[in-house]
């Protein structure tokens, strides 16, 4: 099949090059996001590959279906970018990569979690030069304390056995119990429960209508005092005013991001030489107990193989079947 790829790195054309050499697609691969203006870059092609950033909204898939695509291939796993029922109506099928790899993303998970609490990134700063002083670098030990762990697919429940690992006492929520979450010691609570009792929240859930801004101003209110918070997950899970209020004010005592809900126009991209124009995004960068990675947690050589991988597989398997097993649908 011809597949135009959207928001592509150098690293992208490496891995799927490779992954290509037996299959023989051919494969077009562009920088720019995928969007109304970009979208006659694939005329011509009958599949599009795209990534979190590109937002495939009704009027787009009216466009890339009349312009004679049909599939759109997304290397990740999250499609909350993607309007199901447009792609459904206009019959194109959309399919996803579902596991690419748990254990790069609950891997950097515990890495912000870890850096946090000792202050790493401050210590590796004040060390270069020449400070050695370890006034404001106190953190605590993580044997026995209180973890919430929001979601415990693959990634969670990776998450929840390292945490095991360090003796920490961990609560679980979702809506489909993982018996090894449970076997590795974790108790599925309420959201509440978990806001009020853990002084560690990580969120490894999906991004849904229902968990949009699951952490907002009355979340951080029901939480421990000097609570720390980490998400690898999906940035619109948090919304960023109200964390920004919660670091001023000492609620939220540690901040870890890779993801952040306006993060389209930022992550992915050198901006070193430019002022960010993103005065949020600014305002979190300022704080000394919050760490940000950009969109990095998945970026392993192994995740990149089996994103690149499956991505092929599943358009070889649509294109010898008209269908594929990791199709996501609107039911």
């Amino acid at each position: 099949m011809r597949i135009a790829f959207f928001s592509t790195k150098p690293y992208d054309r490496r891995f799927f090059d490779s992954a290509n050499e037996r299959l023989k697609h051919e494969l077009l691969f562009l920088e720019p996001h995928l969007d109304q203006n970009t979208a006659i870059l694939a005329k011509g092609f009958d599949a599009v590959c795209v990534f979190v950033n590109d937002r495939l909204d009704g009027p787009l898939i009216d466009r890339l279906a009349e312009m004679g695509i049909r599939l759109i291939a997304l290397r990740c796993a999250g499609y909350n970018n993607v309007d199901l029922q447009a792609a459904e109506k206009n019959k194109v099928l959309v399919v996803r990569v579902p596991a690419y790899s748990p254990y790069a993303v609950a891997e950097h998970t515990m890495a912000l979690l870890l850096a946090l609490n000792r202050k790493v990134h401050r210590a590796y700063n004040r060390v270069r030069d020449g400070n050695f002083a370890l006034d404001g670098l106190m953190g605590f030990d993580l044997h026995g304390v209180t973890v919430g762990v929001v979601g415990t697919g693959k990634i969670g429940a990776i998450v929840v056995r390292i945490l095991n690992g360090f003796g920490c006492r961990i609560l679980a929520h979702d809506p489909f119990p993982n018996d090894e979450c449970v076997a590795q010691g974790a108790r599925y609570v309420s959201v509440e429960e978990i806001l009020s009792e853990s002084q560690v929240i990580t969120l490894h859930c999906p991004l849904t209508p229902e968990s949009h801004h699951l952490i907002d101003e009355r979340a951080i209110a029901k939480m421990k005092e000097g609570v720390t918070l980490i998400n690898t997950s999906r940035g619109a899970l948090v919304d960023t005013r109200a964390v920004i209020a919660g670091l001023k004010s000492g609620k939220i005592g540690h901040l870890a991001l890779d993801v952040y809900e306006e993060e389209g126009d930022i992550f992915f991209e050198d901006l070193s030489g430019l002022v960010i124009q993103d005065d949020v995004f600014a305002r979190l960068t300022t704080f000394p107990n919050v760490i940000i990675t950009g969109h990095q947690a998945f970026f392993t050589k192994e995740a990149l193989t089996n994103i690149a991988e499956t991505t092929l597989a599943n358009v070889t398997e649509f294109e010898a079947t008209g269908k594929c097993e990791n199709e996501v649908t609107t039911s």
